[in-house]
């Protein structure tokens, strides 16, 4: 797989998780790249779940793969998951965890994913596009369909 995919950037942390059916059983990947090295990598499954809580899940491992004051970028391709611990999970914690529109779904992993990047402000959650051969974020997707191959 790596000698298909060449492009994208080659030091982050790059996370994936999905669910196939959305929900359904699901799986997450991460992957810890340094100059194009890996450094470490995590993957795990659910049999019942959803897309949002496997990419949810992945950025919370992610967090614990980084050793602590390392910087790095972390990178999903979950636009939703990424704007969740950047922008709306402050707001949400100062009006006693909702939104205005009604409850925060997945509070559970929301509230451990914004709070594991609070205490780590050298990690960085970005958003990267899916499927566009960006090498570890192909590689993160692989860990995350694992579990469908029986790895």
């Amino acid at each position: 797989m790596l000698e298909v995919y060449d492009g994208g950037p080659d030091s982050g942390v790059f996370t994936d998780g999905s669910a196939v059916p959305n929900p359904g059983p699901g799986g997450w990947g991460v992957v810890y790249v340094v100059g194009g090295e890996v450094v470490a990598e995590r993957h795990g499954h659910e049999p019942d779940t959803t897309n949002n809580r496997m990419e949810l899940t992945a950025l919370i491992e992610a967090a614990g793969l980084v050793p602590p004051g390392t910087p790095a970028t972390v990178y999903s391709d979950s636009r939703l998951a990424v704007r969740t611990i950047t922008e709306w999970a402050a707001g949400w914690e100062q009006r006693g965890w909702k939104r205005r529109s009604g409850p925060v779904e997945n509070l559970d992993l929301v509230k451990r994913a914004y709070l594991a990047y609070r205490r780590r402000p050298e990690l960085r959650p970005e958003w990267i596009a899916a499927h566009s051969g960006h090498r570890w974020n192909e590689y993160a997707d692989a860990l995350a369909a694992r579990w469908r191959l029986g790895g």
